[in-house]
């Protein structure tokens, strides 16, 4: 499976995505911000990084780039999209996901492993999870706190688009637990037809081993699933 990473300027772990693609043994290559194209991608990923130096808001420039307009074309013809951290917010920043991140609540940047629960394992993003699986999973954000009128939380429960919420070890919804004062805990969302995800925990840095956990492999290993099974399907 080929991944295409998204390089914008400032973008500082682009190539952490590629490192952890190719840990899973595939292939990725990168994508410029100026680029119209995103070549022959099987699915997309938005880094993540300060875009534009996070300038006015975190990703608010970043949307206008030309080969986000590439993203949307790719994303609206059922094409696989993760963003993930100033990914996740440079898509909600383009429409592609609703909701929106701001401050963390300490007004603090917070680097730390967190634990997520995964709300539904029935997704391209989450089937590969083991059910009731706690992931441990880094973040490194100052603006994390995922934010949502009423009716678009009503809406994102309703038809199961929370993917993630941050918990304790044994899977609880603690306030503790929540590093950023997200809404409901969110940690990541998906769009409706769950093609486009995002999350601002970084499970690129949690491929493999040396880095502490592998949980992040799960979510990478589920798009591939999804990807493949996406394939026999056309095929049959």
């Amino acid at each position: 499976m080929h991944f295409a990473i998204l390089q914008f300027p400032a973008s500082n772990c682009d190539q952490d995505c590629v490192h952890a693609v190719r840990v899973l043994g595939h292939t990725a290559s990168y994508v410029w911000h100026k680029d119209t194209s995103l070549g022959a991608a099987d699915a997309v990923i938005v880094p993540g990084g300060f875009s534009y130096g996070d300038y006015l808001r975190c990703g608010a420039i970043a949307r206008f780039s030309p080969v986000m307009q590439a993203v949307k074309a790719y994303a609206d013809q059922g094409g696989l999209v993760l963003g993930i951290c100033n990914g996740f917010q440079i898509l909600c920043e383009a429409g592609l996901l609703p909701g929106a991140l701001i401050r963390n609540r300490d007004l603090q940047f917070h680097c730390e492993q967190v634990h997520l629960k995964t709300t539904n394992g029935e997704t391209p993003f989450t089937r590969r999870t083991p059910a009731g699986r706690v992931l441990r999973i880094p973040i490194a954000h100052g603006e994390g706190c995922y934010f949502a009128d009423a009716e678009t939380l009503a809406t994102l429960q309703a038809h199961r688009q929370v993917l993630w919420q941050y918990c304790d070890a044994a899977g609880e919804l603690t306030e503790k637990a929540n590093p950023n004062g997200s809404v409901l805990n969110i940690a990541g969302i998906a769009n409706e037809r769950f093609n486009v995800a995002g999350l601002m925990p970084h499970p690129d840095r949690a491929s493999e081993g040396l880095l502490g956990s592998e949980d992040g492999r799960f979510i990478f290993d589920s798009m591939v699933e999804a990807f493949r099974q996406r394939g026999t399907s056309a095929a049959a």
